[in-house]
Order: structure tokens, then sequence, then C-alpha cells
């Protein structure tokens, strides 16, 4: 007996295709998987009467879907990369001839029921069906996009509107209403900037209304711009009426007050070593020692002192040779006191 490998119960059985496929087991089994594949292709088909388009979304619209009767994995969606039409991987495939070769083949392999055979396969007509609602519906959004484009556009030219308003009200100047201007100020007939409308141009003066003669201009001066008064500058001050900043300061002319900001050099190398020492172990041997004690030569420990060669011991003898007999004489008694 040929063993047989069933694609639907995923094992493989000895006892022959044709009666595994007759078994309770692979019945229930294959009831499943076309259960399954059917809610996959059902939306599918809304579609061909019906197409929708709608804007590429990456993660939504490069999914596959698993074609049991191909056994492979099929796009679900197409998309050029702007636009997707749902749905129209999957028609597509379902339309081809080795779709259609592969669904015979799977009924008549596991036995299906002949009547769910055509609800897993598009004809023709549907595709020819299916290609005419895709021609609507780009004809479709398409204008839908043009009429939200336009909506767009004339948002942006309202609100450009009121900012070129705004910005108007801010630069006019404000003056004083006479009889002889009655008639508004036309927004065509605009006069240069900072000039008051209905005014000679030789007749400019200061913003406030009041002319100023031109012997009391600057020599120099445009007669047609506004005299506000020589700015005197003040030598106490900030860098914007021309005082010196704090950095370009002498040392000289720096204050106590000034050079007592922050720590000096030599405290914060105190500091730095201060912090070394914190790192050390606190018990350590020396750490308590009073540096600033006053010392003598009896500081040497009884066994000697730094040697190169010999013996230890015989450093002490080399030590009060050194320091003299009358050093040594005077530890001798105060040892006997």
């Amino acid at each position: 007996m040929v063993a047989f490998l069933c694609a639907v119960c995923r094992k493989t059985v000895f006892c022959g295709r044709r009666k595994h496929a007759y078994g309770k087991a692979h019945r229930e089994q294959l009831a499943l998987v076309l259960r399954s594949f059917s809610d996959k292709v059902t939306p599918a088909r809304k579609m061909i009467k019906g197409a929708t388009i709608v804007r590429f979304d990456p993660q939504e619209h490069e999914r596959k879907f698993w074609c049991h009767c191909c056994e492979e994995e099929v796009q679900r969606h197409t998309s050029d990369g702007s636009l997707t039409v749902l749905y129209g991987g999957m028609l597509e495939h379902l339309h081809r001839p080795s779709h259609i070769k592969a669904v015979n083949k799977f009924w008549w392999t596991h036995q299906a029921d002949g009547k769910l055979k055509a609800h897993f396969v598009i004809t023709e007509d549907e595709f020819g069906m299916f290609k005419s609602s895709v021609t609507k519906a780009l004809e479709s959004y398409e204008e839908t996009e043009d009429v939200l484009i336009q909506q767009v556009a004339g948002q942006i030219r309202e609100v450009e509107q009121t900012r070129l308003d705004l910005l108007q009200t801010v630069l006019e100047p404000v003056t004083q209403p006479t009889g002889e201007e009655e008639e508004p100020w036309s927004s065509t007939e605009r006069e240069p900037f900072g000039m008051t409308p209905g005014l000679d141009m030789e007749n400019a003066g200061p913003s406030n209304g009041q002319t100023l003669p031109r012997a009391n201009q600057p020599v120099g001066s445009d007669p047609l711009l506004t005299f506000i008064g020589h700015q005197v500058m003040s030598n106490n001050g900030n860098i914007h009426t021309g005082a010196l900043p704090p950095w370009m300061v002498p040392d000289e002319e720096v204050t106590e007050t000034q050079r007592g900001i922050g720590p000096s050099l030599e405290d914060f190398l105190k500091h730095k070593e201060k912090m070394k020492l914190k790192k050390l172990p606190p018990n350590r041997v020396g750490a308590n020692f009073d540096h600033s004690a006053p010392t003598d030569e009896g500081w040497l420990p009884s066994f000697g002192r730094v040697w190169n060669s010999g013996r230890r011991w015989q450093s002490r003898h080399q030590y009060r040779s050194e320091a003299g007999d009358s050093g040594a004489k005077r530890r001798k008694t105060e040892n006997k006191m």
C-alpha cells in the first residue's frame, strides 16, 4: 500500500486516498478548511459589483492570504504605491486558470461538495464586471479628491487673506479723521509705508501729526523720514546702549564682588584632593596622622631605617653612628628614667 499525505489533515495515511477521503475525521477537517477559506473569499466577491479604491497603507494593504487549493501565499490587495484596490489581488488570483485547475484537483482529491466549487472561482463575466466597477470607482475617487483639494485650497486662501488683513491693520498708521477725509481709504490707493494717507509728500512729518520744519531737521536727513530726536549713548548700561559686555571689561575694573564669585583655583584643588581621599578606606594606616605636629630625630622606629644592602637591623647602628654618641646617650638616659 502506498502512503498518502493528506494536505487537509496534515498527516500520512496508509489506508489509501479514497478510503481516507470518506473518513469522518477527514470530512470534519475538510469542512473547517473550506469554511475558513470561504470567510476570506466572501468579502472579495462583494467587490465584483462595487469595487473600492482607497489611499495606500503599507501596514494594511501588503497583507497576504493562504490559498488552500494552490498551497501558496497570494497578495490580498492590488496597489501601485499610492492607491489600493481592495481585494483586487485575491479576485485576480481566483480568476487565473492555474487556480481553477488547482480547485478541480483539490475537489477530486478530497471529495469535497461540488456545489461549493463555484464560490472559490471567478468566471470571465464576473472578472469583466469587476474591471468595470474598478473604472467607475477610480473616476469617483478622482472627483472626490478634486473636491477635497478645492476645499483645502479654499481654506488656505481664507487663512492667507486673514493673515494679510491682520498684517495690514498692524502696519497702517493711525490718523485722526478730518472733514476733508470723509471717504474711506481705498486698499488699492496705498501711500508709501509710514506716510499718512491724503498728505503731500513734502508735508510729511512726525507720526504724531506734527510737521517738523525744514530748518529744525538734522543736516543731511531725508525730509520724507520722521525725526525722533538724537539718541544719547550712556556709559552705564547694557550692550544695547553701547556699554562694554562683562567679558570685555579689563581686570582692573573688576569689582571685589565679581572677583568673589565662584571658588578660586587653590580651593578647587583642595576640594579635588579631599574628594580623592574620601574614596580611600577610612581605617587605613595613617589616615588620622597629624602632618602639622612637630617631629624630632626620635621618630625613627627601633628596628632602623630604610636600607639598601645587608640586614635591616644593621641600619639602626648606622643611623646612630651618623646621629652621634650624644644622641644615643640621651635616649638611653630617657629610657632608664
